[in-house]
């Protein structure tokens, strides 16, 4: 039984990159570049106006000076008449400084009157003005192979005009849920039955990576139904189940996996909850066998089977962040197994706190909708006392957004 550090490195070991595809450049976000993004120009292309205001030659500008207004350039124009000795050119922000200009002076520091200005103060060489090449110059990379797309990269490639991008493929991922006791989302729900949230919740997790998802339904409990679902499954670069993972006589999973050709890597992982873990793989598929509980099933997948997902896509930092917080309740727990607490985070001041987000068994769903992250327990340990300090892993971006009502 891998721990939890152990089963990343088994994954980890056979995850990979699945090649590369070309995207529209607004299908790109949250994707990474599998190219070097190259400055194709130097950024700015040419000197020009910060200001709205006048291009004026700094020598010119002294006190008692009033210089003639010789022209106007609005922004995407480009004029070609110089600004001569003892005159100003009318200039927008963005137009391209005429030849003989070095600095602009914005209207508010200006006096016009008529066809002449002058200036409320001494003007400074190059004021206001954005040089060539003072953002970027051409040929540099500007945004290296492997980097995680956000909106200042796709702005600094549409600046470029670039229409489509370079990245490492999405995953597809298949999503299976099995059991006689599911009915889909959406049906009635008789004595007995449970609805199916697994297959959607973790769907929207995949989708959530930025991930394709495959939805394969339901695989009820026989071995010729699980078999047409997981040949379908298997023929996607990830294919998750969920349920039918213990050794109950309808617990299928790992049975017909087997029979299928897929190589069991490990069966469970010392973590509490979502110990009775599978993962396997068949050529470049990667199989996860996850616990049927909802609770455990998401948290399996926040620390599994997600950086597994990131590191197909090409990231980089592939784990979830993880803080350090002050525990605020005392927690116990069985020695010899790591347990994730699901916790909420709070700023004391500058000192991170972690609470309790509620009744910590697998069956309470509303604790992990209310938890920010989830506090590793160590294996070795059987209670930390309230103000000690924890490592937690983050489980949202808007990890200190929840706030008491008011």
């Amino acid at each position: 039984m891998p721990t939890l550090d152990e089963a990343r490195r088994m994954i980890f070991a056979r995850a990979r990159t699945l090649g590369t595809e070309s995207v529209e450049l607004i299908e790109s976000l949250n994707l990474v570049t599998a190219e070097d993004i190259i400055a194709p120009w130097d950024m700015p292309l040419c000197d020009n106006s910060a200001m709205d205001g006048y291009a004026v030659r700094t020598a010119d500008c002294t006190p008692e000076a009033r210089l003639r207004i010789a022209g106007t350039i609005t922004a995407g124009a480009f004029s070609d008449i110089p600004v001569e000795p003892g005159c100003a050119i009318k200039i927008m922000t963005g137009a391209p400084i005429p030849s003989g200009a070095d600095a602009v002076v914005p209207f508010e520091s200006a006096d016009a009157d008529g066809e002449y200005v002058a200036f409320k103060s001494p003007v400074g060489y190059h004021e206001h003005v954005r040089l060539a090449g003072s953002d970027l110059r051409r040929n540099e990379n500007v945004i290296p192979m492997g980097t995680v797309i956000r909106a200042p990269e796709i702005s600094m490639m549409a600046s470029f005009s670039m229409s489509r991008v370079t990245v490492f493929r999405r995953p597809r991922v298949a999503i299976l849920s099995t059991g006689d006791e599911l009915v889909e989302v959406g049906q009635p729900v008789a004595p007995g039955k449970v609805v199916d949230s697994n297959g959607i919740s973790l769907a929207a997790m995949v989708k959530e990576c930025g991930a394709i998802v495959q939805m394969l339904g339901i695989a009820r409990d026989t071995v010729a139904s699980h078999i047409e679902k997981m040949t379908i499954g298997l023929q996607a670069d990830l294919f998750i189940t969920s349920a039918g993972v213990s050794v109950g006589e309808r617990d299928l999973v790992k049975q017909v996996l087997t029979g299928l050709g897929v190589s069991l890597e490990f069966h469970s992982v010392d973590v509490r909850p979502g110990g009775p873990t599978t993962f396997g793989v068949k050529g470049r598929c990667l199989v996860f066998c996850l616990p049927g509980n909802p609770v455990a099933s998401m948290i399996i997948f926040a620390e599994l089977v997600k950086p597994a997902i990131f590191k197909a896509m090409g990231y980089r930092r592939v784990l979830q962040p993880a803080v350090r917080a002050i525990l605020q309740e005392n927690a116990s727990k069985r020695p010899g197994r790591t347990k994730l607490l699901r916790v909420r985070l709070k700023y004391n001041g500058d000192k991170l706190l972690a609470y309790s987000s509620g009744e910590q068994t697998t069956g309470m769903l509303k604790t992990l909708l209310r938890a920010d992250g989830l506090a590793v327990l160590p294996a070795e340990r059987s209670s930390i006392s309230a103000g000690e300090e924890v490592e937690v892993h983050v489980l949202s971006n808007n990890v200190l957004m929840h706030q008491e009502a008011i």
